[in-house]
C-alpha cells in the first residue's frame, strides 16, 4: 500500500481507518528503522489530531501534547502513548469531554495509554514533584489546539529544569544508578532489558536531558547511532512476539535477529552489546563532568572571597612522563606530544589505574587521534606499563573501557576484535569474554605475590581465552594467538613459551582435579608432562582461580579450590629436584674492574650513566630492560644498599632491575667492593646529572644526608596517590636455594622508596646482603636477597624466618 493511501486513511477519524493505516505500515517489509518510526508517529498525529478537532469545537485554551518517547517521535509497534491534554482552566467540562472523545478510541484499540490532563500551573507542580514527570515534558511535543499553550509550556518547562539542574540532576544521576542495580548491565546480559538495563534507552534519555540542562554534554559520537540501533531491535521485539515488552528474552533472539537481517542471535547480541558499552561509557563521562561543575559551582564563590575574584587555574599533579591530574581526572600534560611518543597511551592509562583516577575523554580523543602501531616488538616501556595497567586491580576495568571507547585497544591488540562484545552462552558466565578476560586480569592481580613472574600471569590472564574468536577449540587457537602475541609484545623466546603453554592449558588443571583419578600416578604425571615446570605449574595455579573466579560464583568454591590444590602438590613433587644454587657470577668486564679500582683508590663511589642500548633488531635478539645503565662501585661498608637506593628514590628514579654483588679485585688490589649494576628510568622529566647522584651518595653514605628525612619531607610536601588496592606484601625464606647464603624472597608493589626500605630494613637486622636480584615487573616488584651473618655463614633457620617476619612486617606498615 502507498504512503498516500495510509494517509487517507489515517485522516479518516474513526478507529478504523487509523487502525488499517497502522497496520498496514507495520507490515510494509521495505520500511523499518528510524523512517517507520517517525511515520507511525506522523500517522498517529494525524488520528489524534483528527479526533481533537471532532471533540473541540468551541473549546478555547486547549492543546494536545505528545511527551515521553511519543514525544520524541519514538514510536515502536507496542509503544505506548504518551498525552498530555493541556488547558487554562476556563472550561473545566469541556475539557472532560475532549477527554473521553480523545481517551475511549485509543483504548478501544487497545493500544496502551498514559495520559494527564492538567493546566500549565498544574504541569509544573507535577513536574516539580516528580522526576519522571519533569523528564517527559523535556520532550513535549505539540499535536493539535493551542500552540501557544504547548510553546509557553515547553519554555517555562525548560527554564524550571535549566535552574533546578544543580539539585534534580543528582537525583536524575541517583534514579539511573538504582535503575542499574535492578535490571544489570545491558552490556552483559544474556536476557537484557534494552530499556532498563545500565546502557539501555532510558540512560539515553537521561543524557538527553542533562544535555537540556546546558550544565554538561555527552559525548555525542555514535551516541545516536547506538540509540537508533536499540530501538531497532525493540521494533523487531515488539513485532515479533506481539508483545510490548523490553526484555530480549532467549528464545525470542532468532526471530528478532532474522527480523533485523541478521545471521543469528550471537550477532544481534553483538550489536545490542556494541550501542549499550557506547551508551554506558557516554553515561560514565558525562556523569563525570556533572560533578565536576556542580564541585566547581560550589567551591568557587569561596575561592573568589579568599583569592579577591578571579578564576583559580586548576592544579596539575604530575602522574608520570606526559601525564598529570587535574580535577579528579588523568589528563595529558601541556609538554605531552602524543605524535611523537608511541607509548603514551599506555603509560597514561597504567598512571590513571594506578591512581585509581579516570581518563579524560579529551585525553583519550587526543591519543587516539595521534595513535600509530606500536613497533613489533613493543618498546621495553610499553611491555612494562601494560603490565602495570593489567596488574592495578579493579580500576583497571574503566581505564580498558575509555581505551576501547576510542578504538586504542584494537590498534594495539588487533586479536581483541574478534572477542570484543562476544556473547557466552552459559548460565555460568556472567561477562562477554572480552570482559571476561579484564575480569580476570583483575582476578589475577591480587594472586601475584604467589608467583614468581607476575607479568606473564597477568598477560597470560588477558590472553587465556582469546582464541574464543575462532574456530575449534578455544585453547588450542588460543596458543597460536598468545605464541603471537606476547612475541609482539617483545617478550623474550622463553617467556613467550610459558605464556603459550599457560593459556593452551589454562583449564587442564579443574579439568583434571574434578573428572580424574588424583591417585592414579599416570594422572599427575600427564599433568606433569604437559606443564613442563615448575614456575609454569605456579603461573597455571593462579590463573585457574583467577579465571573461575571471574567466570561467576558458580564457578569456583572451597571444594574445587582443595581439589586443585591437592593436584598441584602431586604434579610439584613430580616435577621438583634438589634447588639449584645461585648461579655463578659472571667474570668482571674491563669498565667494572677498572670502576671497582677507582673506587679503592679513591675511598669513595664512582658510578657511570649511560642511555640504554636500542632493542635488538634481530630475529633472536631479545629487547633491552626498560630504563639507562647505572653502574655504582663502592668500597664495602655498612649501608650500601639503602644509601644508593635512597639516593635514586630521592632523585624520582625508578629501578627497574637491580644487581649487587662483592667483587674479587685483581691479585696486587687491596680492599674489597661492591659492584651494582642497575637499570632506572626517570618517573617522569630528565635523568638527574651523574655528578649530583655521586654527591649525594657520598653525603649518604658518611651520614650527613638524611634520606629518610628527605624522603618523608618530599612525600608530605607532595604525596604521590595512589588507588590501587594492592596485595599486600610477602617474603619468604627460599629452601634449599644457595648452600653459601639464606635467600630471602620479596614480592611487593613497586613504590618510590621500596628498595631503600628494604635495605634499611636488612641493615637493621644486623645481616649483611652478599649479592641481591631486583627485578621490577609492571608494578611489581620481585627480588631476591642472599643475606649471611657477619660470620659470612648463612642464617640459622629460626633467625632467617624472623629476619623475613620482621621485613614483611615493616613493608606492610
Amino acid at each position: 500500500m502507498t504512503s498516500t493511501n495510509v494517509t487517507k486513511e489515517a485522516e479518516d477519524p474513526g478507529p478504523g481507518g487509523y487502525a488499517a493505516a497502522r497496520l498496514r505500515l507495520l507490515t510494509e517489509g521495505a520500511r523499518s528503522g528510524p523512517p517507520r518510526r517517525t511515520a507511525l508517529a506522523d500517522l498517529t498525529d494525524r488520528w489524534l489530531g483528527g479526533l481533537f478537532a471532532a471533540g473541540a469545537e468551541g473549546a478555547r485554551g486547549v492543546s494536545l501534547i505528545a511527551v515521553g518517547g511519543y514525544g520524541r517521535a519514538e514510536l515502536s509497534p507496542r509503544s505506548d502513548l504518551d498525552l498530555l491534554l493541556l488547558h487554562d482552566g476556563s472550561d473545566p467540562g469541556a475539557v472532560a469531554a475532549l477527554a473521553d472523545r480523545l481517551w475511549y478510541p485509543v483504548w478501544d484499540l487497545g493500544l496502551a495509554l498514559d495520559h494527564s490532563v492538567r493546566t500549565p500551573a498544574e504541569a509544573r507542580k507535577t513536574a516539580a514533584e516528580d522526576l519522571k514527570a519533569q523528564l517527559g515534558l523535556l520532550d513535549a511535543r505539540h499535536i493539535a489546539g493551542d500552540l501557544g499553550l504547548t510553546t509557553a509550556l515547553r519554555t517555562t518547562v525548560l527554564a524550571d529544569w535549566r535552574n533546578q539542574a544543580p539539585k534534580r540532576l543528582p537525583a536524575l544521576r541517583e534514579l539511573c544508578e538504582e535503575r542499574a542495580e535492578r535490571h544489570g548491565e545491558l552490556q552483559y546480559l544474556l536476557e537484557p532489558d534494552l530499556k532498563e538495563a545500565r546502557g539501555g534507552l532510558r540512560d539515553a534519555t537521561a543524557l538527553r536531558a542533562v544535555a537540556a540542562s546546558w550544565l554538561a554534554d555527552a559525548p555525542r559520537e555514535g551516541l545516536a547511532d547506538a540509540r537508533r540501533r536499540l530501538l531497532d531491535v525493540r521494533d523487531a521485539l515488539h513485532l515479533t512476539t506481539g508483545r510490548a515488552t523490553d526484555r530480549l528474552a532467549l528464545q525470542e533472539q532468532d526471530q528478532v535477529a532474522a527480523e533485523l537481517g541478521l545471521l543469528d542471535a550471537d550477532a544481534l547480541l553483538r550489536q545490542v552489546y556494541e550501542a549499550a558499552r557506547v551508551i554506558a561509557y557516554a553515561g560514565d563521562v558525562t556523569w563525570r563532568e556533572v560533578g565536576r561543575v556542580l564541585r566547581s559551582r560550589a567551591v568557587r564563590p569561596r575561592l573568589r572571597a579568599i583569592l579577591g575574584g578571579g578564576k583559580p587555574a586548576a592544579e596539575r599533579s604530575p602522574l608520570a612522563e606526559g601525564v598529570v591530574e587535574q580535577d579528579g581526572e588523568v589528563v595529558l600534560a601541556r609538554t605531552a606530544r602524543p605524535e611523537r611518543d608511541p607509548v603514551l597511551p599506555l603509560r597514561a592509562a597504567a598512571a590513571a589505574a594506578q591512581a585509581g583516577l579516570p581518563l579524560s575523554l579529551h585525553a583519550v580523543r587526543r591519543m587516539a587521534a595521534a595513535a600509530r602501531p606500536l613497533p613489533a616488538p613493543w618498546p621495553a616501556e610499553a611491555r612494562e606499563q601494560l603490565v602495570t595497567l593489567l596488574g592495578s586491580g579493579r580500576p583497571t576495568v574503566d581505564v580498558w573501557e575509555a581505551l576501547e571507547a576510542e578504538g586504542l585497544v584494537s590498534l594495539l591488540l588487533p586479536d581483541w576484535d574478534r572477542v570484543r562484545c562476544r556473547p557466552q552462552r552459559n548460565a555460568v558466565h556472567l561477562w562477554t569474554v572480552d570482559r571476561h578476560l579484564i575480569e580476570t586480569a583483575v582476578r589475577a592481580s591480587a594472586f601475584t605475590r604467589r608467583v614468581s613472574r607476575p607479568d606473564l600471569l597477568l598477560v597470560a590472564a588477558l590472553l587465556h581465552d582469546i582464541g574464543k574468536g575462532w574456530p575449534g577449540d578455544h585453547s588450542v587457537a588460543g596458543e597460536t594467538i598468545a605464541r603471537d602475541v606476547a612475541t609482539r609484545i617483545g617478550f623474550d623466546r622463553h617467556d613467550v613459551t610459558v605464556i603459550a603453554t599457560v593459556v593452551r592449558h589454562h583449564l587442564l588443571l579443574v579439568d583434571t582435579a574434578t573428572r580424574r583419578d588424583l591417585d592414579d600416578p599416570a594422572t599427575v604425571r600427564a599433568v606433569a608432562d604437559a606443564v613442563g615446570a615448575q614456575g609454569t605449574l605456579e603461573l597455571l595455579h593462579a590463573l585457574t582461580e583467577a579465571d573461575a573466579l571471574a567466570t561467576g560464583p558458580a564457578a569456583w568454591s572451597t571444594w574445587r579450590a582443595s581439589l586443585v590444590a591437592d593436584l598441584v602438590a602431586r604434579v610439584s613433587g613430580v616435577l621438583s629436584g634438589d634447588a639449584p644454587d645461585a648461579p655463578e657470577e659472571a667474570a668482571p668486564t674491563a669498565e667494572q674492574e677498572r670502576l671497582a679500582i677507582e673506587a679503592v683508590a679513591t675511598g669513595a663511589p664512582v658510578l657511570s650513566l649511560r642511555a640504554r642500548p636500542e632493542p635488538s633488531t634481530e630475529p633472536s635478539g631479545d629487547p633491552e630492560p626498560l630504563g639507562v645503565e647505572l653502574r655504582i662501585a663502592v668500597p664495602d661498608q655498612e649501608g650500601v644498599l639503602p644509601a644508593v637506593a635512597g639516593v635514586l628514590a630521592m632523585h624520582r628514579l625508578t629501578v627497574r632491575t637491580a644487581e649487587l654483588r662483592a667483587l674479587d679485585l685483581p691479585d696486587g688490589v687491596d680492599g674489597s667492593v661492591l659492584l651494582l649494576d642497575w637499570r632506572v628510568a626517570a618517573e617522569y622529566g630528565s635523568l638527574p646529572q651523574a655528578t649530583r647522584l655521586r654527591a649525594d651518595l657520598v653525603r649518604a653514605l658518611d651520614g650527613t644526608l638524611d634520606i629518610a628525612a628527605r624522603l618523608t619531607e618530599r612525600d608530605a610536601a607532595y604525596p604521590r596517590r595512589r588507588g590501587v588496592v594492592a596485595p599486600p606484601p610477602r617474603v619468604t625464606v627460599a629452601p634449599s636455594a644457595s648452600r653459601h647464603a639464606t635467600v630471602l624472597e620479596v614480592r611487593a608493589q613497586d613504590a618510590p622508596g621500596l628498595l631503600f626500605r628494604i635495605g634499611r630494613a636488612l641493615e637493621d637486622a644486623a645481616v649483611r646482603v652478599r649479592s641481591a636480584h631486583v627485578s621490577t615487573l609492571g608494578a611489581n616488584a620481585v627480588d631476591a636477597f642472599y643475606v649471611t651473618g657477619f660470620d659470612g655463614t648463612p642464617l640459622p633457620t629460626e633467625e632467617a624466618v624472623a629476619v623475613a617476619r620482621k621485613l614483611e612486617e615493616t613493608l606492610r606498615a
